[in-house]
């Protein structure tokens, strides 16, 4: 969300939701298709708590622009540590996709924030990109403590078997830097996690 700015009422949206059993009051502001990028770069990028970047995944000159965004971002809010996703929309759209998973993800890798594909028209991780932003807040901004609480609580649903890969995967990116680079591809992911 970028702050409480009235002119922007036609797109802005506020909801509440309930992640890990704590409800959560989300303020959005859809600030994409403002033309004035001085007002962007003047008030939005000082303002939000958290940043989503979303691109089309049919569309390579948006996937470039969301690059461009996420560095003007960073150059904006450079000693603080915001939480940005970068989002590819339309992974419905197969047979008109123009960037791959993989450039998403690598793109995420080497901006270092999370990664998600989503289909706003089926519905598809809409739902956890919305949760993943408020976890990502909540982990910046609670104690230690209360992380703790939350992550303990996340890996008690975990199975053995789940945890076991992650503890291997880790030794073995220990000792690989093709692995470590792989590994951090994943995390990219996890939007349960810093």
């Amino acid at each position: 969300h970028c702050g409480s700015l009235p002119s922007l009422s036609g797109d802005t949206f506020d909801r509440s939701i309930m992640v890990d059993g704590e409800e959560a009051n989300l303020l959005l502001f859809d600030i994409w298709e403002q033309d004035d990028t001085n007002w962007i770069s003047d008030h939005c990028m000082k303002l939000g708590d958290a940043y989503i970047i979303v691109y089309s995944v049919t569309d390579r000159a948006s996937f470039e622009k969301a690059s461009e965004l996420r560095i003007q971002l960073r150059r904006v809010r450079q000693a603080e540590d915001i939480p940005i996703i970068l989002v590819g929309n339309k992974s419905d759209l197969v047979r008109s996709r123009e960037v791959s998973v993989e450039e998403g993800r690598s793109c995420a890798v080497v901006f270092n924030c999370k990664f998600i594909e989503t289909s706003a028209a089926l519905h598809h991780n809409v739902r956890d990109l919305f949760e993943g932003i408020i976890r990502q807040v909540r982990l910046r901004r609670d104690s230690k403590e209360a992380n703790e609480r939350r992550l303990a609580s996340a890996k008690r649903r975990e199975s053995i078997g789940q945890k076991a890969k992650r503890f291997l995967g880790r030794i073995v990116a220990r000792n690989n830097k093709k692995m470590a680079f792989k590994q951090k591809s994943k995390s990219c992911h996890d939007l349960s996690v810093l």
